[in-house]
């Protein structure tokens, strides 16, 4: 994923480690549209739908994510994701994203690397 793209295997098996693991039933609002985020999710299983305006723009499922950018900025979700089938997610809040920044000094610099390439990524389809 883009935004641990640069990572090492053993700072991914940190971030692992002080990620949380939770089932969600089907239905279940995940995230909000307009309301403020502070968690990053990755699906370990199961399918969820993300709403932009209350229409259906994508489908997510195993080893896709959502949320990475409330790791850094505290900034209202832009779309609304919900669970369409059980669903595992693991989760990792910005506040233990924040500790793990300072634990690991590096994954900053990997990190921002890795968020301007996406960020040259998404200028380039705009542009097209």
């Amino acid at each position: 994923m883009p935004l641990f793209a640069g990572l090492s295997k053993r700072d991914l098996q940190r971030v692992g480690k002080v990620s949380e693991e939770v089932d969600v039933d089907v239905g279940r609002l995940i995230v909000d549209q307009g309301r403020t985020g502070h968690e990053f999710f990755l699906i370990l299983d199961g399918a969820a739908a993300v709403k932009k305006n209350g229409r259906k723009t994508a489908t997510l499922g195993k080893g896709q994510y959502f949320g990475e950018l409330a790791l850094l900025d505290a900034a209202p979700r832009n779309a609304t994701v919900v669970a369409t089938s059980p669903l595992t997610v693991a989760v990792l809040g910005a506040r233990v994203f924040a500790v793990l920044l300072k634990e690991l000094p590096n994954m900053s610099d990997k990190l921002l690397r890795g968020m301007a390439r996406r960020l040259r990524e998404a200028d380039a389809k705009s542009v097209q």
